[in-house]
C-alpha cells in the first residue's frame, strides 16, 4: 500500500520531516503499519518495546528486515534503533522467562547500592554490547531524574538516589558505559521528574519550582551529561515558574530550547518521551497537535510508540505545520543535521546495519560474561538497613514461612500494558508475580521441611491452621512492594507480629524501594523485625536477598537515598 502525501511538499522536505520521529509497532515480526511508515512516510527511527522482543535472534531478524526497508526506500542512513533498556525494572530487552534475550542486569538504585562507579560502567557497556549484537543502537538511558519525592509512583527505583550529585555521577557512569558499547545513551527525563508524586502516563505532573531551585537540583545530573550524552530526553512535567503556565517540558520552548540550548549548552539530539502519555495526549488538539508543538520547542526527534493512525496524523500535522511556515523549514534542516550526526556515529553504514547475520557464537560470549557481571552486581546490591532481632541469618532446618504481597500495577513504565489481565479498576489480575513464585521455591529449595508461600491482600486472614503453623514456624520471610504507599502491607505484617506474639524469627524484605518502613512511628511493632532490601523484584535480585537472608554471603549494599537509609527516620 503505497500512502499519497501532500502534494505541496516535495519529496526532499518530507524525507527530511520523517527523520524527526521515532515510532512503535506491535508483534514479534514486522508489520504493514510500520514498513509504510519507513517506505512511505520516510520514518527515519524505531523503537522495539517488550512486546517486540522474543529472542535476540528474533530480534536481529526484525532489525535486519526494518533496515532493508529503509535502505529499500531510499533513506540515506540506516534506522536508529531505541528501546527502553534502562535495565533493572525497564528492561525491555530482556526476558523474565527465558534466557534468550538480553540479560537481566540490576536498575538504577541497586547499582548506586553497590557504591560502585566502575561496576556501574561495566554493566552499562555489557548491557550495550548485547543490545549491538541484535542491531539496536540507542537505549533510552541513563534515568538522570532525582528521586526526591519517596512517593514518586514513575521514577522511584529508576532512579540512582535523592541526591543529585550522587545521580550525576552514576547517570554519567551508565552514558559512558553506553558509549563505549556503540550504543547511544539518552539521559531522562529533562528537566526531571523526580519531585512529584503523579505519574505522567496517566495526568500532567506540576513541579512548581522556581529556576535557581531546578538548577541546584534537578538540573544537576543534566549539566554533567550535557558535553557528552548523545541524546537528552524530554519529559511530560508543567514547570510554571519556568514557562509561565502549565505547558508540558517537552512542548515548552522554555524548557526544551531555553534551558537545555541556551543555559546548558546542550548540543545533542533532544527526543520527548511518547507522546502518547495522557499528560501530553489529553491535552486539546491530541498528539498531531503536540508534534507540532514539541518540534517548535526544540526536539529533534518526535516519539510516538503505539497508535499507527497518531503516527499518520502526526506526520501530517507537521507536513501542515511546515506548509503554512509555523515550523521553520531550515531549523528542521539544522536539526536533521544533529540527527544525521548521531546516525553517523551509531547507527552506521549498511552494510554494518542491513546485512549482518546474528553472531551466535558472540552473542554466547556476551551472554556468559554478562551472566556473571550481573550475578556479581546484584549480589553486591542487597542493603541490610538493621538486624535487632537476629533473625537473619534464617535456619534451614525448621519450618519457613513466605509471605508475598498481591501483585499490584506500578506504573506503565514498569508494567507491561500489552496482554494483562485486569480487573475493572485496572489493577492485575493475577494474585502472584511470577519473580515472587520463583523467590518463594528459591527459599523452599533451601530449608526443610518444605516452605509454605502465602500471597497476601488487603484486609485478609489466615485460615485457622495457617495461623497454628505460623505460631510454630521457626522462620517467617516477609515481602513488601512499597508498603509505605499500599499501607496495608504494613498492617498485614502488624497482624502476622500479633499472631506470632512478637519479632522473633522474622525477616522483612522491601522488594522495590527502600522507604517501606519510612515514618514509622517509635515503638511500633514493625521496627522491631530485621529489614533487608534488594530494590527491585527481579528474579536475580530476590535471588541474592535470598543468599543474604540465609548467611550465605554478607550484605555489602548502602542504601542510595536519604529517606529509608535508617528504619523510621530522615538522616540527611
Amino acid at each position: 500500500m503505497v500512502v499519497e502525501q501532500p502534494s505541496q511538499l516535495s519529496e526532499e522536505i518530507r524525507r527530511e520531516i520523517g527523520q524527526h520521529f521515532v515510532f512503535g509497532f506491535h508483534g514479534h515480526e514486522v508489520t504493514s503499519d510500520i514498513e509504510v511508515l519507513i517506505r512511505d512516510y520516510y520514518l527515519g527511527n524505531v523503537i522495539l518495546m517488550k512486546r517486540n522482543v522474543k529472542s535476540a535472534q528474533q530480534v536481529h531478524q526484525i532489525i535486519q528486515r526494518l533496515q532493508q526497508i529503509a535502505r529499500e526506500a531510499g533513506h540515506e542512513r540506516p534506522l536508529m534503533i531505541g528501546i527502553d533498556q534502562e535495565n533493572g525494572l525497564v528492561s525491555a530487552f530482556s526476558s523474565a522467562s527465558s534466557d534468550d534475550a538480553g540479560t537481566q542486569f540490576p536498575g538504577a538504585m541497586a547499582l548506586a547500592a553497590t557504591d560502585s562507579l566502575e561496576l556501574t560502567g561495566r554493566v552499562s557497556a555489557a548491557s550495550a554490547q548485547e543490545l549491538k549484537l541484535v542491531g539496536i543502537n540507542w537505549a533510552y538511558s541513563p534515568v538522570a531524574d532525582v528521586n526526591s519525592d519517596s512517593r514518586n509512583p514513575v521514577i522511584g527505583v529508576r532512579s540512582f538516589s535523592d541526591d543529585p550529585h550522587r545521580v550525576a555521577a552514576y547517570a554519567s557512569a551508565v552514558a559512558r558505559g553506553l558509549t563505549s558499547s556503540g550504543v547511544a545513551p539518552s539521559a531522562k527525563h529533562f528537566p526531571g521528574h523526580g519531585d512529584t508524586h503523579t505519574d505522567s502516563h496517566i495526568a500532567l505532573p506540576i513541579i512548581p519550582k522556581p529556576p535557581a531551585a531546578l538548577t541546584s537540583t534537578e538540573l544537576v545530573p543534566f549539566a554533567a551529561l550535557a558535553a557528552s550524552c548523545a541524546t537528552i530526553m524530554t519529559g511530560h512535567m508543567a514547570l510554571p515558574r519556568v514557562t509561565g503556565d502549565m505547558t508540558p517540558a517537552s512542548l515548552a520552548p522554555a524548557a526544551t530550547h531555553g534551558l537545555l540550548r541556551d543555559a546548558m549548552g546542550y548540543e545533542g539530539v533532544i527526543v520527548t518521551d511518547c507522546l502518547e502519555m495522557e499528560a501530553v495526549a489529553a491535552r486539546e488538539g491530541g498528539v498531531p497537535v503536540a508534534a507540532v508543538d514539541a518540534i517548535c520547542a526544540g526536539a529533534d526527534i518526535v516519539m510516538i510508540c503505539h497508535r499507527f493512525e497518531r503516527h499518520i496524523g502526526a506526520v501530517r500535522a507537521v507536513y501542515d505545520a511546515v506548509s503554512c511556515g509555523r515550523i521553520d523549514l531550515d531549523a528542521v534542516r539544522i536539526s536533521g543535521r544533529r540527527i544525521a550526526t548521531l546516525k553517523d556515529k551509531f547507527a552506521g553504514t549498511w552494510m554494518e546495519a542491513a546485512e549482518t547475520a546474528f553472531d551466535y557464537t558472540s552473542w554466547q560470549i556476551a551472554k556468559a560474561a554478562s551472566r556473571a557481571l550481573s550475578a556479581k552486581a546484584y549480589a553486591m546490591s542487597i542493603a541490610l538497613l538493621q538486624n535487632p532481632n537476629k533473625a537473619i541469618p534464617l535456619h534451614t532446618d525448621g519450618s519457613v514461612m513466605v509471605f508475598t504481597p498481591r501483585t499490584e500495577s506500578i506504573n506503565l513504565a514498569i508494567d507491561d500494558a500489552d496482554g494483562l489481565l485486569r480487573t475493572s479498576d485496572g489493577k492485575l489480575r493475577n494474585t502472584a508475580g511470577p519473580s515472587y513464585i520463583t523467590f518463594a521455591a528459591d527459599v523452599t529449595a533451601r530449608t526443610s521441611p518444605a516452605t509454605l508461600h502465602v500471597v497476601y491482600g488487603p484486609g485478609e486472614s489466615l485460615a485457622p491452621a495457617d495461623q497454628e503453623r505460623l505460631r510454630g514456624a521457626r522462620s517467617v520471610l516477609f515481602v513488601t512492594r512499597n508498603a509505605d504507599r499500599s499501607v496495608w502491607q504494613r498492617d498485614y505484617l502488624r497482624y502476622v507480629l500479633g499472631l506470632r506474639g512478637g519479632p522473633s524469627g522474622v525477616v522483612l524484605l522491601a522488594s522495590c524501594a527502600p522507604y517501606d518502613l519510612l515514618d514509622v512511628p517509635p515503638g511500633d511493632a514493625l521496627l522491631g523485625v530485621a529489614y533487608v532490601t534488594s530494590f527491585e523484584f527481579t528474579v536475580p535480585a530476590l535471588k541474592a536477598a535470598n543468599a543474604v537472608v540465609f548467611g550465605e554471603v554478607q550484605a555489602e549494599g548502602k542504601v542510595p537515598v536519604c529517606k529509608g537509609a535508617v528504619v523510621g527516620a530522615r538522616v540527611c
